[in-house]
């Protein structure tokens, strides 16, 4: 499993809360577990108390990305160096998958989970996900969606950094509330010109009188 994969830690962590919205996805250890994914041992660890751990780290992630998106880069550094420090990984060379033809594993570096507490395997998990991103593809790869009230975070993997919004759905939305934008405008110019040309026409005729 490549690193790159871990950064969807972080993005799916973040985004089980909505706060414009006043949503939270992460109400109970049923949700810890499912964000997880296919981690099945892993999610297993989880217990009640997670939730408020989850809740915790997933704040401190968001930071991140807030940081990120305004452009602080030694903020997004600072807080993604802070997590590294606290909840630290464990790698390991995995060969779960083999090679095509001669059957010999196919060597990776795998992050393994901790032993004793879902929080912490989890956070180290995404932090490290995170940081690899960070530093592979640079801060301004990390933001925040730009279709309000949304506010989800996204990893940038465009070709030419113009990603903006966290989904297609959010991207659609933002073009179609652009769009009747530009038309209440040009709405009220041309009301606005009409008026303009009707007052002076009145102007004309009582000038002429």
């Amino acid at each position: 499993m490549e690193l790159a994969y871990y950064s969807d830690y972080a993005v799916r962590l973040v985004n089980s809360e909505d706060p414009a919205r006043g949503k939270d996805a992460l109400t109970s250890v049923e949700a810890v577990r499912d964000l997880f994914g296919g981690s099945q041992e892993a999610a297993r660890r989880a217990t009640d108390a997670d939730v408020t751990r989850f809740r915790s780290v997933r704040a401190r992630l968001r930071s991140v990305f807030e940081a990120a998106n305004d452009g602080d880069e030694s903020t997004a550094v600072n807080l993604l160096n802070a997590l590294l420090l606290e909840f630290p990984v464990s790698p390991q060379i995995s060969g779960h998958d083999v090679r095509d033809g001669d059957g010999r594993p196919l060597w990776h570096m795998h992050l393994a989970d901790h032993p004793s507490n879902a929080t912490a395997g989890y956070a180290a998990i995404a932090a490290m996900g995170l940081a690899f991103h960070l530093t592979e593809y640079g801060v301004d790869r990390l933001g925040l969606c730009e279709a309000a009230p949304c506010r989800n975070a996204y990893l940038d993997t465009s070709t030419n950094r113009s990603r903006r919004y966290c989904s297609d759905r959010c991207a659609t939305r933002a073009n179609v509330a652009a769009y009747r934008a530009r038309k209440r405008l040009e709405a009220d110019r041309s009301a606005s010109t009409g008026r303009t040309a009707d007052s002076a026409q009145r102007s004309l005729a009582n000038g002429e009188r």
